[in-house]
Order: structure tokens, then sequence, then C-alpha cells
């Protein structure tokens, strides 16, 4: 009470920030009749006049009203679209680092282009985030001509470009790309074994578009770089034939009373909690299978520690064939599996699923096995975007998760009021009591629309829906288009024309498709294609575009008319944001609209959550077949059960975050000795500490700490002093000839002598020469010990939860014991890497070239980019293991290019070192 009283006194949080924005808004309005009198030469001239403020020390905030007052003008000029004040008022959010919440039709992409040009006149460069490669590019080439004209440069950040094209478009003023992109150049960056190579500058500022498609939706998969790991394909296929002869079970089992199972089974399938559990009854079906395979010993257990890995393939597979359906979660595409992106119905083509799971789901469809992969490098988009200086992002939908913004990533969202107010009128879900009912009554709305020349746009929420839907309108002779993945490369073109009369398009999850759906049809697109047509004169191509105008606006008036675009939604999605995004589609910029969902109490969804509740008011009404309940309780009955996924879901986010958390803080760490160790000049001062730190561990396993004189094992010392290190030192003959020695005295006596040796072997080759091979030593092993410490992460975690049985708690375990295995990977670093240093053997030139080749060849090794859950995989590009790189290699002249790419002559570079 006492909050809602204050709200409605001092006005909402929201409210006080739109007050405060609408006076800089005033400001901006009020220099638009000075910079109108400017020449283009002279609006073009402000950008350099606002760079050498900057430099003379005036902050972006104090030239913002200016310098949204320039884009605005010279976007009137370029573009002929004059920003609305509400466009400004969501630059100033976006500028602020906030979260900007327009609604569909508003004009984001618009809206950008002030935040973006005021960020880059710092020159630390901006990012803008895309959620698909062709947004990326027409948003670069449609923004690109205003930034051109102001005299800012424009990258665009593609899959698989080359480094060159890669290190232009990081270093414009301006980048577009994806998220993934960025990811995985910033992992890729931090692979690399010359700071050339590396395409990336500063993580200054970034502007995600639709922002809760990319750090929400995309949160729980974690971008990878992964290089090939052991082939285990005969296992997935022998594992695919005995899933048939295992059965499912019905109903759970009390774990008090052990009532409630309707027909007992191998294993349950928990569709909540999206898994899968062998029942006791299993185990041993499964035990009996896999000894009859072959696969497993006989009276051998699944649980026994060799077979744990037996364990995962049989789960993983079962759950390939009962909790992943084709056309739903992943569609068959040129004999490979390709996923379905659940949150926009996009194949996500290159993208596999981890844990060996595609595999399992390749083995069931019979395409060829690709073999598994080993993680090289890893980051979360919550941790990737975290990196960055200022973060602020742009969507229709982001208010119901405005917690979420602000608890992982400290994003304010700010709800930015339309330009004009919305018509659209959402009415009330109807429930019916089979699939069947609801097709029929869903289909009879959209005839109705049909035959007043109203268009239609029907949601679904997977493909399979979309061709039933399909199917079921072809049988009512009902023309329409479908949008879902297996029509992805069409998909704009489709969309611009769903407002026109009568219009009937199906789509998959209409999030972040990037093109507005315009009442009577997208006027551009059609004079585009009449100025294309070189067939035509002038004055034929102007009559064409002016009858074309006059017809788009006769469709436009009736549409309108007729209650603009109609929203028919088959099923709601776990996420109410993806619903209030397919609403967002209908009713811009003021157009009259209307939406309805009709659902079923066998949608996955109701069957989860809200369906035994409506069953029983429905059995209690006598309900008729045909029949459905519409009523408002149903409806916050549903959107309660959406809530709880929505929450499960955040849970989940969360609890992987505060997992990677751990390995980020480590990531950062290891990401920073590379890049000190790429940039610096000389590496003396590292190599030496190293050094010093192995010796000195060295001699006090032989000589320990605060112990007598005859509890040392000094000929021991020297053993391993000569046969290890390649240092030959008397200890024992020295200490026995000296009156007094301490520990400190054999510490000191030993890098001293360890020391001298590496230095003449430096003097031999040249200071300059020798600190190219300690690079490539210090990177090698780095990565090679990284890569490890990764995989031991994921084992630990795997398990970590075990420990809540010892009353212990997994998180604050997991953080001790991944503390220790950083202290080890550290360690192995240091001996490595001196003990590498110490070997290193002069030879003769082709020797060494031959030495030479193999090292570059086990640094410059092709990976594929993976994600998990789903899991990307993207150019080829990673790190070969050293023990299987190729021995035969061809001899280098000395007059030859050096193999490392470096572009001197082998003799200059590796070469000197003979």
């Amino acid at each position: 009470m006492a909050t809602n009283f204050l709200t409605k006194l001092f006005g909402s949080r929201n409210d006080r920030l739109l007050k405060t924005y609408r006076k800089t808004v005033e400001r901006i309005n009020s220099l638009e009749p000075q910079f109108e009198k400017l020449s283009d030469d002279e609006l073009t001239a402000q950008t350099e006049v606002f760079k050498r403020r900057l430099a003379d020390g005036a902050t972006l905030d104090a030239i913002l009203p200016e310098a949204f007052a320039v884009v605005r003008e010279a976007s009137k000029r370029v573009m002929k679209m004059r920003h609305f004040d509400v466009q400004l008022v969501g630059g100033i959010a976006l500028h602020s680092g906030k979260i900007a919440e327009m609604r569909t039709g508003e004009g984001k992409t618009l809206t950008a282009t002030l935040p973006v040009y005021l960020n880059a006149l710092s020159g630390k460069g901006v990012h803008v985030v895309t959620v698909n490669d062709y947004l990326a590019s027409r948003d670069a080439q449609w923004m690109g001509r205003l930034y051109n004209f102001l005299g800012l440069s424009v990258g665009i950040n593609l899959p698989q470009a080359p480094r060159e094209d890669k290190q232009a478009a990081y270093g414009a003023d301006i980048t577009y790309g994806t998220n993934n992109e960025y990811g995985f150049d910033y992992l890729r960056d931090n692979m690399v074994h010359e700071a050339k190579d590396r395409v990336q500058r500063g993580l200054n500022f970034a502007i995600v578009d639709e922002v809760d498609s990319i750090l929400i939706d995309e949160a729980r998969t974690p971008l990878i770089i992964s290089g090939q790991a052991e082939d285990q394909t005969p296992v997935y296929t022998a594992i695919k034939q005995l899933v048939p002869h295992l059965t499912r079970q019905e109903g759970e089992a009390d774990p008090r009373t052990g009532e409630g199972v309707i027909k007992p089974g191998d294993f349950t399938v928990d569709e909540k909690a999206h898994s899968i559990h062998m029942t006791e009854q299993g185990h041993e079906n499964a035990e009996r299978l896999l000894s009859q395979a072959g696969l497993l010993p006989e009276g051998a257990s699944l649980y026994d520690p060799a077979n744990i890995a037996l364990m995962h393939h049989l789960v993983t597979s079962l759950k390939a064939h009962h909790l992943y359906h084709r056309d739903q979660h992943y569609v068959v595409q040129n004999g490979e599996i390709v996923i379905v992106d659940e949150f926009t119905g996009r194949l996500m083509s290159g993208r596999r699923w981890s844990d060996g799971l595609h595999q399992a789901v390749e083995a069931k469809e019979g395409v060829a096995i690709q073999p598994e992969n080993q993680t090289l490098a890893s980051i979360t988009f919550q941790n990737y975007f975290r990196l960055y200086g200022k973060l602020s992002g742009m969507t229709g939908t982001a208010d119901t998760e405005a917690y979420e913004f602000q608890e992982i990533y400290g994003l304010e969202t700010v709800v930015i009021p339309p330009n004009r107010p919305s018509q659209r009128v959402d009415q009330l879900d109807r429930v019916y009591k089979t699939t069947k009912e609801k097709y029929v009554a869903a289909i009879q709305d959209i005839r109705e629309c049909h035959e007043r020349g109203q268009p239609v746009l029907v949601g679904t929420s997977s493909i399979e829906n979309s061709e039933i839907i399909s199917g079921l309108l072809t049988a009512e002779k009902l023309p329409h288009e479908v949008l879902n993945a297996k029509q992805h490369a069409r998909e704009a073109d489709i969309i611009v024309q769903a407002g026109r009369p009568g219009a009937i398009t199906i789509a998959t999850n209409m999030a972040g498709r990037g093109t507005d759906i315009v009442l009577g049809g997208n006027l551009e697109k059609m004079v585009a294609a009449v100025d294309a047509d070189e067939s035509l004169d002038d004055a034929s191509k102007a009559q064409r575009v002016q009858a074309l105008r006059d017809q788009w606006q006769s469709d436009h008036e009736k549409v309108k008319s007729l209650g603009g675009l109609r929203i028919i939604a088959t099923e709601r999605h776990e996420s109410r944001r993806i619903d209030n995004q397919l609403r967002g589609r209908s009713g811009r910029q003021g157009d009259p609209g209307s939406s309805r969902f009709y659902l079923s109490l066998d949608d996955s969804l109701m069957r989860i959550f809200a369906g035994e509740k409506v069953r029983a008011i429905m059995d209690r009404l006598k309900m008729p077949e045909g029949e459905a309940i519409e009523a408002g309780i149903v409806t916050r009955s549903i959107e309660s059960a959406q809530r709880k996924v929505e929450a499960r879901n955040f849970d989940i986010r969360k609890q992987l975050l505060e997992y990677d958390d751990v390995s980020n803080d480590q990531r950062k760490v290891i990401y920073q000795q590379r890049n000190d160790i790429l940039d610096a000049q000389s590496l003396r001062a590292q190599i030496d500490a190293l050094r010093e730190g192995c010796m000195t561990d060295l001699v006090h396993q032989f000589v320990p700490e605060g112990s007598v004189e005859e509890q040392w094992d000094l000929p021991g010392l020297e053993r391993v002093l000569r046969e290890e290190w390649s240092v030959d030192l008397p200890v024992a003959s020295w200490v026995s000839e000296s009156e007094a020695v301490e520990v400190d005295d054999i510490v000191e006596r030993v890098q001293k002598a360890a020391k001298q040796v590496f230095e003449d072997k430096v003097a031999l080759v040249g200071d300059e020469n020798f600190t190219q091979f300690e690079r490539m030593v210090l990177l090698q092993t780095i990565d090679s010990q990284w890569r490890d410490h990764l995989s031991a992460l994921d084992y630990l975690r795997q398990g970590i939860h075990l420990r809540g049985y010892a009353q212990k708690q997994p998180k604050q375990e997991y953080k001790r014991e991944a503390f220790q295995l950083f202290g080890q990977l550290l360690d192995s670093v240091k001996n490595d890497v001196t003990r590498i240093l110490m070997n290193v053997r002069v030879q003769s030139a082709e020797q060494i070239s031959e030495a030479t080749e193999q090292m570059e060849a086990s640094a410059e090794q092709i990976a594929n980019v993976t994600y998990t859950a789903p899991t990307e995989t993207g150019e080829a590009e990673s790190v070969v293991d050293p023990a299987t790189a190729v021995a035969e290699v061809p001899r280098v002249g000395r007059n030859d290019p050096c193999p490392c790419g470096s572009g001197k002559k082998y003799k200059h570079c590796h070469g000197a070192l003979t």
C-alpha cells in the first residue's frame, strides 16, 4: 500500500527517468533550427569539431544534445527519416548504458544511430550486435550511408572472413556483427601465436539488438572452440540398437509408498526437467543387453568407474529418442542434423549439441556420425558481454526479464512509450479439450479473416505444427505462405508482404525477424523491383510507381478499416516474452490490430503445468465437444505457469554463471598472461622468474627447509639436476668442503648454475632469436595446460552436486577445488617451460628446420568451432595435439620464407637458432 501511494505521489523510477530524458530532448529540439541552416559540408564538419572538443577534455554527456541534433539533421537529408522524440529518448537511454524497451515498429535501428555516433566519436570503437548475419549486413549498409555522410567508417564482421578483413572491420569507428562472431573472435584472439594475428581491439561500447534473445535466451549456451577428440562412432551405433528394447515407465513411484506406477518400465521421462532416469529394472535390463552386445564385461556393473562413460552414452541415446524430435528440435538436411533455435525457429547451421547428444541424434536418424570434440577455449555470453566498458541493448520485450538484466548484467530496463498509442486488442485465450478442436477453431477464424480481406499472421512454436496448419489450410483451399526454418532464406520477403489484404502467413516463433509488417504490404520492395527493371524507360517507371502507390494507399486504408493485422497463435510458448513478440507484430505505430491464442489441454505447457485444473473445470461444466473455455482466470493460470518456467530458466542461467565465474576469473589471468607474452619485447624477466621458482622447489625436495644435514639427499639432487635439467653441479662435494652451509645457500648456488647454463644457450643464437623461441614455448605450454584444465573443470563440475550428500555446499567445494587445480596448472606451466628451455639443444640448420616445423604444425592445426548445448561449429581453425603432429616434413631452404608465417626469410627467423 505504502509503495503504491509513494509511486502515485512521486512517479515510478521509469517515469522519473523519462522525465529527465525529456528535458534533454527539449534541448536537442531547440538546436534543430540552428543545424538546419548548415550546408552538407558544414554538417559533416561537426564530427571533427566534436572530436577536438573530446580531445580537449569535454565529456560525451556534455556534447550529447548537439551530437544527437546533428544525427537527426543528417538522417533527414540522407535517409529521408526524422527521429521521433521517443527515439531520442531511447537513444539517451542506450547511451546511459540501459536497455530500451521499444515496441515493434518504433524504429529501433534508427534509434541506435544516435548513441552509436556519439560513442564512436571517442575513437575507441562501437560494436552493434545483431542476431544474424543478414541483419548485420542490412543494418550496416542501410545506416552506413548516414555514418559515412558524417565522416565515420563502418565495418561488417562476417563469419569466415579473412583475418585482414576482420581487422579492418574492427578497426572501423562502428562495427556490425553477430553475438556469436564477436565471442568467437575474442576466443580466437586468445589462441593466436603472433600479436599481429589478433583482430579485436579493446571492448569499449556495445549496443545489443534483440537484447533479450541474446543475453537471456542464448545465455545457457556457452561459446566453445574445440578440436577433435577420440572417435566413439561404434559405441553410438551399438547403443542405438539397444534403445528399442528398453520400455518407458508410465507414472511416477511415490518414494514413501512405492505406489503410483501405471505401467512399469526401464526408464522415466521428466518433460518438465527435460531429463531421463533409469529405474532399478532398467539398470538390470541395460546391463544384460550391454553384456549381450559385448559392450559390458559379464557380471560387471554399469556403475563401475570404468563403465561410467557407457552409462552416459545410454542415457544420452534415450534422450535423443524420447526428448528430441525431428522437425521440432532439429531437421535433417543434406545428410546432417541441423539444430532449430527454440526461440526464433531459425536453423542454426554448424551448431552442435555437446556431451555426445548430437552424435546420439545422428545415430538415431542414420546419418554420418561426426566425431566428438575437446574444448580448447570457452566463454559464456554473460561473461563475454560483461567485458565491455559500457553495454546497452534494445528490444520490444524486456520488461518481463528486467530483474534478470539487473541481477546478471547490472542493466536497468527503461520502457519507452510508443510514438502513437497502441490500438491492438488482445483477446482472451480459448482453451479446447483436444488438439483437433483447437485447429478446427483456428482454421475457422483464419477463413473468416481471409474472406473479409483481413491479413492474418499465424504463430506456431515448432516447424511440425506450422506444417500441420499449412496442410489444413491447403485442404481448405486457403492460399498462404509458410515461414519456418526451412524457408530461412526467404524470410524477409515473406514477412514484408504479410500485411497485404487477405494474406495468410504462418510463422514459427516471430522473435528478432528485424522486418516490419506494414498494413497493405511493403511499398518500398515493390518500387525497388520496378526501378531495377531495365526494360522500362523513366516515364514508364514513374507511371508504374505512381500506380503502385495509389494501389498501396487503397489497400492500406482497406486493411485498417477491417481491423488491421490479425494474430492467431496455436500454442503458448514457455516464455511470455516470445508470446509478446508475436503479438507485437500487430498494432505498430498506432495501427489497429487484434490477437487471440487457441490452446488445447494436449499442448506441452498446458499438459505439464495447468492441464489438470482446466480439465477438471471442463468436466465439471460438462462442456460439449468443440466448446472452449474463455475466461480471465484460465489466461492468468497459464501466465502463472509461464512465470514458473521463466523462474526455473533464470535459476539455470544464474547457476551456470556462478560456476562459470570461477573459470572466468582464471580465464582472465591466463588470457592476460598470453597477451603480456605476445606484446613483450623481451621475456627474460618472466623466464628467469619461472626458472628460479623451479630450482627453489627442486632443492626443497631434496633439502627440506628446517631439516638437519643428515636428512639431505645431495647425490639425488645432483642426479636430477644433471639428468632432467642439464645442470652439472657437484653439490655434494661443495657442501662437504664448506664449513657451514644453509639451505638458502644451496638454492642460490643451484639457481646461479642454472642461469649460467641457460645464458650459454642464449649466447649461441642471440637474444632476439631466442626470445621468439621462448615465446613459442610459453604460449604452447600455456595453451596445452589450459586445455587440460578446462577438461578437468568439466569433469569436476559434472559430479560436484554429489558433495551435497556429504552435507557440503557444492558451489563452495567447486570453487575450492577449481582454485587448487589452477594452482597445479601454474606449477605445470612453470616446470614444463623451464624444462624445455633448459634442455633445448642448439642443432644444425636442417635439424632445427625440422624441429621448428613440427612445433609450428602443432600450433597451427585446424579446429572446429562449436557450441555446447547447442554447440557451434565455425571456420576450421584449431590446435592439434603435438603428439599427433606430422613428423615427416619437407626441408626449408635458408632463403625460403619461414614456415612460422612471419614474412621473414628462414635464416633471419627460426633458422637463426643455428
